[in-house]
């Protein structure tokens, strides 16, 4: 079935919601405003059941379909939360907020999710139960990873669990998706390093932080260089690095060095985090410094299950008439949480010629606000045909 008529009278409905959203983003767990409204509209269409504070700010609308013999219960997921940047957009709907912008289109997930709910409770044409998902803190609090501790899973009795995200680039309203690991585990490196600081007209006195942090950001480069399968993917990216010392003529006593790691699976993942402590403690003992090594494990691998791929694929074939192969990507997703606990997929939609993701100039297409409807309307309906 392509795009739903439905979702057609409702487009100017949904992008109102979306452009609300947009001009008051919030961060990570402090949702209020957008969980607020979201409860508000799900009690409006007429959901079953609306639960919030899952995960903190999370809210989740159960829609029962005309039927229940299957016993069947599908997760629709949207995040809602936005980034710490400037907005620079220029747009009449603008960020509002100082410092606070959707600049990753979470503003249009979270519409889209709504809209596919308001149809789903007019309809309900389908056997079993639709739950919708409505998730703070995607962008670097693991709000995916605290709705699930908090139960949601089990609470709502969810089967599976599908997920979209919007993908500058890709012509506007096309469809990807690939089987198995879709987005890349997201960790982070904190190396703090201990010298001699001192006179920098006499080095020899000393055990200088700076050129060990020279050495160290190099030799970090060799370790996807040299100890990595060349055929599977990996990336460490020193990100920052800083030192105890602001003046010119002053050998600093300690520095810093910061960064990210991404990777496709779990023995990569546990490569590159024992090589990482290994080559810091070598190059600083080497020097005559030491060092403290925190490396955090944030997100893991995105996997998408087979059948639950291929379904998903079924319904974007039959939103938007075809769906392209995703190639693996390096950027990371909570999302990959939930598909921890419950088998699922995460599928891309086309946003057309837009600024990239987390730019100042960033806007979501409401174009795509009806096919992506459309789809996870479709999800729930293929999964749970109508008895």
């Amino acid at each position: 079935m392509p795009v739903r008529n439905r979702f057609a009278e409702l487009h100017p409905e949904i992008t109102a919601w979306r452009r609300d959203i947009h001009q008051n983003p919030e961060l990570l767990y402090d949702t209020h405003r957008t969980s607020a409204l979201v409860a508000e509209k799900l009690r409006e269409f007429g959901c079953d059941e609306v639960v919030t504070g899952i995960g903190r700010t999370g809210v989740v609308g159960a829609i029962k379909g005309k039927t229940d013999t299957q016993g069947r219960v599908i997760g629709l997921r949207a995040d809602m939360d936005a980034l710490p940047m400037q907005e620079q957009t220029g747009l009449d709907y603008a960020s509002q907020t100082p410092g606070a912008m959707h600049a990753c289109g979470h503003d249009g997930h979270t519409a889209m999710v709504l809209g596919a709910a308001k149809y789903l409770a007019e309809t309900r044409n389908f056997d079993g139960t639709a739950v919708v998902i409505f998730q703070p803190a995607e962008e670097g609090g693991n709000g995916a990873e605290a709705m699930c501790r908090d139960g949601l899973m089990d609470r709502f009795g969810i089967q599976e669990v599908y997920a979209m995200h919007n993908v500058p680039g890709l012509p506007t309203g096309q469809f990807a998706i690939r089987s198995g690991p879709l987005l890349a585990a997201v960790d982070e490196f904190d190396i703090h390093l201990d010298g001699r600081g001192g006179h920098a007209a006499k080095p020899h006195e000393t055990v200088d932080t700076t050129v060990m942090l020279s050495q160290l950001v190099v030799a970090l480069q060799t370790i996807v260089a040299r100890n990595t399968d060349p055929t599977l993917q990996a990336v460490l990216s020193v990100t920052s690095v800083e030192t105890s010392s602001t003046a010119f003529n002053v050998i600093p006593q300690s520095a810093r060095v910061r960064g990210t790691v991404r990777t496709h699976s779990n023995e990569m993942r546990d490569l590159v985090e024992r090589r990482l402590t290994e080559v810091t403690q070598g190059v600083v003992a080497a020097m005559g410094g030491t060092a403290r090594v925190t490396y955090t494990r944030c997100v893991p691998v995105t996997i998408n299950a087979e059948a639950p791929t291929q379904h998903a694929e079924a319904a974007a074939i039959a939103v938007g008439g075809s769906c392209l192969e995703a190639p693996m990507v390096m950027g990371g997703e909570d999302f990959s949480f939930m598909l921890q606990e419950r088998p699922g997929a995460f599928i891309v939609l086309g946003n057309g010629d837009s600024a990239g993701l987390h730019h100042p100039e960033y806007d979501f297409n409401d174009e795509i606000i009806p096919i992506g409807c459309s789809w996870f309307a479709e999800m729930v309906e293929i999964r749970m045909p109508a008895a």
